[in-house]
């Protein structure tokens, strides 16, 4: 199967979350066992060689590919979740949305440093939420040895807020 294969296995939703969005649905993509595997096949050959130490995914559904990616490099893995949902103690790291601001934390002895972290999520729209991961990461320490996403919409220009980093995006949406 080819990436283009993959690409047909995104579902395009119309008028979800709310009006004018089209929001693009990886279901079909999971429920595709030959998919889901190539999907992370593919990622994990990108970073066999690039010294990970962990991943770092934020809830919820980077949770699906950071975990099975973790698992097959064979490194640890680091849940970014909304603010109150971690049983010890914290990082924080605030970051703008549309209309207001929004927190993510991870356990506050997640990363050591010079630590060599993977952000993995699965659609990248605006970029926010994944600066937001580089920055706790970074102030823990730790260095972001790159960020990986299953699908990329290009045409919200996404990669303005993640300069200088390297970026793997499975599959670009140019609409």
């Amino acid at each position: 199967m080819e990436k283009h294969e993959l690409e047909k296995k995104i579902r395009d939703i119309p008028g979800f979350p709310k009006a004018g969005i089209i929001f693009k649905d990886i279901t079909p993509l999971l429920l595709d066992t030959k998919s889901f595997k190539q999907a992370i096949d593919i990622m994990a050959d990108y970073y066999k060689d690039k010294n990970i130490t962990s991943i770092v995914s934020a809830e919820a559904r980077g949770f699906i590919f950071g975990g099975a990616l973790a698992y097959k490099l064979g490194v640890g893995f680091i849940p970014a979740r909304k603010p109150g949902k971690l049983p010890y103690k914290t990082i924080r790291q605030e970051y703008e949305l549309e209309y207001g601001t929004d927190a993510l934390e991870i356990h506050e002895d997640a990363i050591k440093f010079g630590d060599r972290v993977l952000i993995v999520d699965d659609v990248i729209a605006t970029g926010g939420t994944t600066a937001a991961q580089a920055k706790l990461i970074e102030k823990m320490g730790g260095e972001v040895a790159g960020i990986c996403f299953l699908v990329e919409l290009a045409f919200l220009n996404p990669l303005e807020k993640l300069k200088g980093y390297d970026v793997f995006s499975l599959i670009i949406c140019d609409k």
